[in-house]
């Protein structure tokens, strides 16, 4: 669980072409697409809007890392008036493997792969691709890291990793939490046991 006080800025990386066209991605390193770095730009200048410089002056930065987290922390950090390359990275916050799933598109899987979506469909939560992780996988990774955060802070990570935060922050039945919202033009703010969109 977070630490009493802490407060977390989550941003989910900005558009990839594989995000436009509604393909698997998982641990994949894809890069941003124009849209992409637009939404990572507005996601800097929101936070730079609603931060004062002493919170601002107390956070830590973290990004998942692969390319697509990269680039948008530096280019949110750049809107925001920072060095944009001052920043950790954590494996914790890598997206979930998506296994036999990551690369296709998710039109394609009632022919390519019925069988895997009716498991999934019987238990969102639990279910594991081939070769990759299931949900439950995913939250113990990110409780984990959860767990460590000794610091407030702003995280570039993945649509996996925020969906999972926000599961265990909101204490949320674990059959939701596969299908939450994931905008990626948009900051969730967690802490105290709430969560709220900027």
């Amino acid at each position: 669980m977070l630490s009493p006080g802490l407060t977390l800025y989550v941003v989910r990386h900005g558009e990839t072409d594989w995000n436009a066209a509604a393909r698997y991605q998982g641990q994949r390193d894809i890069p941003l697409n124009d849209r992409g770095r637009a939404q990572a730009r507005r996601n800097g200048e929101t936070l730079a809007a609603h931060l004062d410089a002493e919170t601002l002056a107390g956070l830590d930065f973290i990004a998942s890392p692969l390319g697509r987290a990269r680039e948008t922390m530096e280019i949110l950090r750049a809107a925001m008036g920072l060095e944009p390359a001052a920043y950790a990275l954590d494996e914790r916050v890598r997206e979930l493997n998506y296994g036999h799933w990551e690369g296709q598109l998710a039109a394609d899987l009632p022919q390519s792969d019925p069988a895997g979506l009716a498991e999934r469909r019987l238990g969102p939560f639990a279910w594991r691709p081939r070769g990759g992780e299931s949900y439950a996988d995913l939250a113990r990774r990110t409780d984990g890291w959860l767990g460590s955060v000794a610091r407030s802070a702003i995280v570039v990570t993945h649509g996996g990793v925020s969906r999972t935060l926000r599961g265990t922050v909101l204490a949320l039945p674990a059959d939701d939490i596969p299908f939450l919202p994931v905008p990626q033009d948009r900051v969730l703010v967690l802490g105290g046991g709430n969560a709220a969109w900027i």
